[in-house]
């Protein structure tokens, strides 16, 4: 079945619940819908469970470069500089990066940045504190959410301390690219490809114990990453692992202030802080849709053939309230069974960095909810606006008071 252009798009739904309830509203017509995104890219949007993971494990299911912001004015040195990486890559190709990456992207890695970004975390709470002593209302999204994960990639990458400003500049440009005018998108993309170009340079002169460094003298005998290879790795890292963080952040944040009796468990039992991160990223994920996928033969899913060529997104967050695979889906419930959500992706793209965003929500919310026991949303009776994306799912700003 499927739904007319005129359907509402959850992708420009901003208010409250609205994105999700137009979802829902796919949802019931069925699991697989032709819909044309606010982007002119017409899509068969996938919405159920079942149908997603199909979708993910298929054999026809092909990454393109179709999905790259602005590819009709990207020039084609600047497109392999940013986006030869493991997201716009197929087998044998995919295979070959991911063994590479993941020989420098361990968890032993990523377990040493545990100390680190509780020392970030705590520097940031110490700036929130001061903010809002006086009892006034301070936006967690700005101070907090935001600022976390690319102190945290910076740290990881060993970009220095005096650059990270015009790093996150640039980041919030890119990541967002579909929603800004060419021209801004293009000067950022120049302007930080020159400069991850000069850091790879000096990180081969002067390796470091950073992730760079590692993945610079990565090998599989005789094979290395590329200079394309190791900047897009950068760009993948931001795209994938800084706005998503910041919405998970945001997001669980906001799903424990408007639910005190969810607040009240985690208050109590502070266990529970993994399980609340994994019903957040199913209740309410920080992406509305993955890479998109292109069908390389006709496929038939949830009864619907897809022509090759077209393009095809799971809608991550129907795909997770899927009322034939989760109980009351609408439901935030961090005392919920272990529930095999597809925030991350499934088969050959699952993410990469998904144990990173684990541990840095553990970590941020944690510390959050020990620091402030009199945490209040400032405004309990208003829903936050969500960003305007393609991508992904985010509250625009979260006032609280601290004290």
């Amino acid at each position: 079945m499927t739904v007319d252009n005129a359907a509402p798009s959850p992708f420009t739904e901003t208010t409250g619940t609205a994105r999700h309830a137009a979802l829902a509203a796919l949802t019931d017509s069925g699991p697989v819908q032709r819909l044309t995104l606010f982007t002119g890219q017409p899509v068969w949007l996938v919405t159920g469970y079942a149908e997603a993971r199909e979708v993910f494990a298929h054999p026809a299911m092909a990454r393109s470069r179709q999905a790259v912001p602005h590819r009709d004015v990207l020039p084609a040195d600047l497109s392999a500089a940013m986006y030869t990486n493991l997201l716009t890559s197929n087998p044998p190709e995919h295979t070959r990066l991911r063994k590479l990456v993941t020989a420098a992207f361990t968890v032993r890695r990523i377990e040493t940045l545990r100390p680190g970004i509780q020392e970030i975390t705590d520097g940031l709470l110490d700036d929130l504190e001061r903010t809002g002593a006086d009892g006034s209302p301070v936006d967690l999204v700005a101070a907090f959410g935001y600022p976390l994960p690319i102190t945290v990639i910076a740290e990881l990458l060993g970009v220095p301390v005096d650059d990270r400003d015009a790093f996150r500049g640039w980041s919030s440009v890119i990541v967002n690219a579909s929603m800004r005018p060419a021209d801004t998108y293009l000067r950022a993309a120049e302007d930080m490809v020159a400069y991850v170009r000069g850091l790879i340079s000096d990180k081969r002169r002067t390796p470091a114990d950073d992730l760079l460094s590692a993945l610079i003298q990565v090998h599989d005998g005789g094979d290395r990453l590329s200079e394309d290879e190791l900047s897009s790795m950068v760009f993948l890292l931001l795209v994938a692992g800084h706005e998503t963080t910041v919405n998970l952040i945001s997001g669980a944040a906001y799903a424990l202030l408007s639910r005190p009796e969810q607040m009240r468990l985690v208050r109590a039992e502070p266990d529970r802080l993994p399980a609340v991160i994994e019903e957040q990223l199913r209740h309410d994920g920080p992406k509305q849709v993955p890479v998109p996928s292109v069908a390389t033969a006709p496929i038939t899913v949830g009864g619907v053939t897809i022509p090759a060529g077209d393009v095809v997104m799971p809608a991550l967050l129907a795909v997770n309230r899927d009322p034939a695979r989760f109980a009351e889906p609408d439901r935030f419930d961090a005392t919920r069974a272990a529930a095999p959500h597809l925030a991350f992706g499934h088969g050959l793209h699952h993410c990469l960095g998904a144990p990173l965003a684990r541990l840095e929500g553990v970590i941020a919310v944690g510390s959050l909810v020990r620091r402030f026991p009199e945490l209040r949303l400032a405004d309990p009776d208003t829903e936050p606006e969500r960003l305007l994306s393609l991508l992904l799912n985010g509250i625009a700003s979260l006032p609280v008071t601290v004290s």
